[in-house]
Formats: C-alpha cells, structure tokens, sequence
C-alpha cells in the first residue's frame, strides 16, 4: 500500500493495523519480542545464525537540492522518519530513532511485505512445489478456479498485470479494514474481484494480487505463510529478532502487507539483495530466481518483480507512508526508512537516499 492521501477509511485501517510498537531502550540486536501487536499475527522468529552487523558510526555530511531548496539530512529525518539505519556494506555507520523509538521498536512495512511473499514463491517455483510461473491460480485454489481470478497466472501476479480490477487508490483501504477486522477472508475477497482487461496487457499496483499470491503459495507448499517464510527466509537471511506477520483472522497471511519488523532486520534484507541472495555463507534467494526478479518488468519497465528501479544506481522497496528499503549495488550501500506516516514525496526520499550512499562511498 503506497499512498500519499489520507482518508478516513485510511485513518481507520492505520489505527486497527497499528504502525509501531515502542519498545523500552535498545538492549541487544537480538531482544526478542514477546508479544504480537494484534491477535492476527503469525510470528517469524530470531535466526539460530543471524548475520552479525558491525557497528562503525561515522558523520555523514549530506545536504541535498529538493525542488530549488537546499536541506540537510537532519532536516530530512525530523521531518520525515522515526527509525533510520545506514549500513556500509555490513557496517552499520549511520542510526537514528525520533524521541521514543528505538532499535527494538517494531515498525510497520506496509507494502515491503510484497517482495518478501514474491521472494517465497520463487523459492517454491525453484523447489518445484510450484511447477511453472504459468500455472493458473486456479491450479493451487480450485475455490477459485471458476473466479476471474482462478484463470490468471502466478507470472503475472508477480508482474502486477492480473488484469483483475482495482484502484489502489481507492480499493487498498477497504481491502485492510475487512482483513485486519476479520469480516471477510482473503480468499473471499478474491473470489468477489472482477477482471477489467486481458492480464498481462496493463501494469496495474493491486495488493490483493499479493494476497492471492500469499494464498498459492501456503496451498503449493502445504504450510501456513508464516511458517514458509521462516524457514525459506526469515531464518537462512539471518534476521536478528523475532517479528509478525499480519494475517485476515481466518488462517490466511494478507501478503502484501504488515510485517512488523525492527529496522535492523530491514537493512539484512536489503543487505540480502546487495549480495545476491547470500547470507552467512548461504544462497537464501536461489539465483534464477533473482534473475527474474531484478529484471525490468515489461509491462513496467522502471519496476521488476521484487523492486522498483532507480534508474541512477539502484533499487528499492517502498511501502505506505514512506517506508523504504534502498540498495545502492554501485555504492554498497542499505539505507532503511520508517515512519508513521511521511508526506513527503518519494522523489525527495531518493534525492536524499541517492546523496547519503554517495556520502558513504565517498567517505569509506
């Protein structure tokens, strides 16, 4: 859900959603969490092996140009975010939290959930549990094989080209109310979608492809969403604390959205993909998958599957508010974004992610 306007409807998914959850003074990377933010949570536990980052704190003297104004990255952040981290490489050089926040707070990532659930379907299309990208959804969830839904692909779900009607600007709201209430299941809420247009014709940003996406995938591997993700991701990529994931409340993870996540384990995903799917030594994202994933997607070409292209140096994730993953592969570099609720334009949080892993580099 990445949205710049505020509804009441929005007002009203953010406060049953929650969107951080303080927790006391940073103790150790590794605190656990002991308790979900809501009941429909599944959680995602601590790795046995997490991936050590260092911490090397250095000054970072970032101004940018926005709109014929110069700031400072300070300016940015008071503005802009209540958790930062910077990493150089697996460095962690640059960290800050807005009064009352801390590494051991929880936040909301929104949409970055979407490349976390793409990421295990690739996994499970590369184990063989999902045959071919071309299977039908109907295939893995024959309630919906007779739905608009049943007769679109698992490529372009991935491709957000299902064809399937939707205004993200207007749809994305009730679609968090009903599942984060429980009124309605994500199976039934697929089942109601109309199809608009032949898929694969038109990109078109639909978070309940990535729900439906959720619900292929617990079908194709025979275990909940939650407990795939730890252990194809979660565990192997080596996240330091325990997390949750948001579910409808009737067995089905959402899968576009609502994992609860400190900011440290966010910049181990997007270290995760600066080193090509490694992680202490291991493949966690298998290659061929990555090469799909990371390509230009050719119905959208600035976007793939599991990123949008910053067409400068990079990639990145975003999701509702102003949450952002950025991998800088030129520069090395992870920066990690979250807030509550940002009104800024994304345009200025890649001026000023742009500037700061120049910065970095520059100063290695």
């Amino acid at each position: 859900m990445r949205r710049r306007s505020v509804s009441v409807s929005l007002a009203l998914a953010v406060g049953l959603s929650l969107n951080v959850i303080a927790g006391p003074p940073a103790r150790a990377d590794a605190a656990p969490v002991t308790r979900a933010p809501l009941p429909n949570f599944d959680p995602l536990r601590a790795s046995d092996d997490p991936v050590e980052l260092t911490n090397a704190p250095r000054a970072l003297n970032v101004t940018y140009t926005y709109q014929g104004r110069v700031r400072t990255l300070r300016e940015y952040l008071d503005r802009a975010a209540q958790g930062w981290v910077v990493l150089d490489d697996d460095r962690i050089v640059n960290e800050w939290y807005a009064p009352g926040y801390s590494a051991d707070s929880l936040f909301q990532t929104w949409s970055i959930a979407k490349p976390f659930t793409a990421h295990a379907v690739g996994i499970a299309h590369t184990e063989g549990k999902i045959k071919s990208l071309d299977d039908t959804v109907g295939a893995y969830v024959p309630e919906l094989a007779a739905r608009p839904y049943g007769a679109v692909t698992i490529r372009n779900l991935l491709r957000m080209a299902s064809g399937i009607r939707w205004n993200s600007d207007m749809d994305d709201y009730p679609l968090q109310v009903a599942l984060s209430m429980g009124w309605t299941s994500t199976l039934q809420y697929a089942a109601g979608a109309t199809a608009e247009l032949p898929q694969g014709t038109k990109y078109s940003y639909n978070s309940l492809n990535s729900a439906v996406l959720a619900l292929v995938l617990s079908r194709a591997v025979g275990q909940p969403y939650h407990r795939y993700i730890q252990e194809k991701i979660w565990g192997p990529a080596g996240m330091a604390s325990d997390a949750y994931v948001g579910n409808d409340s009737h067995g089905n993870a959402m899968g576009y959205c609502c994992y609860y996540v400190r900011d440290r384990d966010l910049a181990r995903y997007g270290l995760l993909m600066l080193k090509d799917g490694r992680a202490n030594g291991r493949q966690v994202l298998p290659s061929s998958w990555l090469a799909f994933a990371t390509a230009k997607n050719p119905v959208k070409p600035d976007q793939s599957v599991a990123a949008v292209l910053d067409g400068t140096e990079g990639f990145w994730n975003g999701g509702f508010g102003g949450q952002m993953v950025y991998v800088s592969p030129r520069h090395r570099v992870t920066i990690v974004k979250t807030t509550l609720y940002s009104v800024l334009d994304e345009a200025e949080t890649l001026t000023v992610m742009r500037a700061v892993a120049a910065e970095v580099a520059a100063t290695r």
